[in-house]
């Protein structure tokens, strides 16, 4: 029996009490944030990362501005006279392949972050030699993307050794570290290295290139073997060696690698005299003129034509010259 009321009612229920709106759906999320949680998350880490850099800034232009460090910068500007001569200028093989390797570089990043993240793939791939063993499209693809990559990064090697060219990647003097050091001082500092690039790099520029061609480069090429069906089946020795667990560890920090190498690597080229810098290595030439700009901006949309069209209605077709593809 109902409590009766301790007072004389004067309200009762509407339309509202038995029609009520339903619950709106709760906000999508991404990783635990909303969409707008994720702006105000990427605005307050961009002006994290603003107000961080100028601090460097005026912390490094403070520490330049010390006599122990002029004197150093003067000992050390930066670069080193090579103890082997090498003609200025960069050839037609080594624009050429400068463009094919940051074509190749962008797709395998691309495939690779595909690869990492995909979890239940659309299409698989098999070689006609062996239909049981199957990939992922994805997969396939950006194997493919690393033999032509591994190929070109051969062709480079040698002709680098052959032409003498190797003496701008590979430094030839203990004074590559203390000029390197002087390099990233005035980087930092906004202070740009005084270099031409057209004839001679500096220090740092030396060793991020070293690394990048003779040691990322390979680790890249190695690690992406061990985990491919490449590698030997049933190679005890090899196994033990070189654990897939080691690689697995590996190739993707050195992806993230040459995504930073990219970044800063572009970035410079834009903030230390965009124009002679793509003249440089687009246009052949020292000048200021517009030439290598615009080769750079066609060679830009070639890349993002092939990064759209990078899609299984293109795929397919081309990996069925080289194996059976099935599709879901």
């Amino acid at each position: 029996m109902k409590t009766p009321l301790p007072f004389t009612r004067t309200a009762w229920p509407g339309v509202a009490a038995s029609n009520r709106d339903a619950p709106k759906p709760a906000p999508r999320r991404i990783r635990g944030l909303t969409r707008g949680q994720w702006l105000l998350a990427v605005a307050g880490g961009g002006l994290g990362i603003v107000f961080a850099t100028g601090m460097v800034i005026a912390l490094a232009r403070w520490f330049v501005s010390l006599d122990e460090v002029r004197a150093f910068l003067v000992t050390y500007p930066g670069t080193y006279a090579s103890a082997v001569a090498v003609a200025p200028g960069f050839p037609a093989w080594v624009q050429w392949q400068h463009f094919f390797n940051v074509f190749l570089m962008v797709l395998i990043i691309r495939t690779g972050w595909q690869v990492r993240t995909e979890k239940r793939p659309d299409a698989f791939w098999s070689p006609r030699s062996n239909k049981k063993r199957r990939i992922s499209l994805n997969l396939w693809f950006h194997n493919a993307l690393d033999l032509l990559w591994f190929a070109n990064g051969v062709i480079f090697v040698l002709l680098l050794f052959v032409t003498g060219h190797w003496v701008r990647l590979v430094p030839t003097s203990l004074e590559v570290f203390p000029n390197a050091v002087s390099a990233g001082l005035q980087y930092v500092s906004l202070n740009w290295p005084t270099e031409s690039g057209w004839a001679n790099y500096n220090s740092l520029q030396q060793l991020a290139y070293f690394t990048t061609v003779f040691v990322a480069a390979p680790l890249a090429a190695v690690t992406g073997v061990r985990m491919s069906g490449v590698w030997p089946k049933n190679a005890a020795r090899l196994d033990r060696a070189f654990p897939i667990e080691w690689a697995r560890a590996l190739h993707f920090p050195v992806m993230l690698y040459f995504v930073v190498f990219i970044i800063v690597h572009v970035t410079l080229v834009f903030a230390t005299g965009a124009l002679r810098n793509l003249n440089h290595m687009y246009a052949g030439n020292d000048g200021l003129g517009w030439a290598g700009f615009w080769i750079f901006s066609a060679s830009t949309a070639v890349i993002v034509a092939a990064w759209i069209a990078a899609r299984p209605i293109v795929i397919v077709p081309i990996a069925r010259l080289f194996g059976k593809v099935k599709t879901r």
